[in-house]
């Protein structure tokens, strides 16, 4: 179990009004369903600007990229995850200004040129490396 802080301010914009996106959980199903991610056997509740994943998640790799699609979009603070399925702590890093995933990859991995690893750790939620913004939050994975 885990509580993951993300930037209320940035992310996708998948709710209504630009003022106060109206969080909801309906509208991140559809978020992690249009990107393709397995959800199956996952509760996603909305509680205010936090989001809280329950269940059991299909892998590892599933658990951590539902946390950061839901993380990742404009109005959500937080994101507590009480997932089974998966063994292990996720590693995620938050993008600040004036980072590439060559130097993210040298910070988290010891070596930019890993930077690739990130990238498709990270896909569908990423669809090209340079299309990282200051406050996304992106999965590491083990090298």
């Amino acid at each position: 179990m885990g509580l993951w802080s993300f930037v209320k301010g940035e992310g996708k914009k998948v709710f209504g009004s630009d003022d106060a996106p109206d969080v909801s959980g309906a509208a991140l199903q559809d978020e992690l369903m249009e990107l393709g991610l397995d959800t199956e056997g996952l509760d996603i509740t909305v509680e205010g600007d936090k989001v809280k994943v329950t269940g059991k998640a299909a892998s590892q790799e599933m658990r951590e990229k539902v946390i950061l699609a839901v993380g990742n979009v404009e109005g959500v603070a937080q994101v507590e995850d009480d997932v089974t399925g998966g063994e292990g702590e996720p590693v995620f890093h938050t993008v600040e200004k004036g980072d590439t995933l060559w130097a993210v990859s040298a910070k988290t991995l010891g070596n930019g040129a890993h930077y690739e690893k990130i990238f498709e750790a990270n896909k569908p939620m990423l669809s090209h490396p340079d299309k990282i913004y200051p406050g996304q939050v992106l999965r590491i994975p083990a090298v």
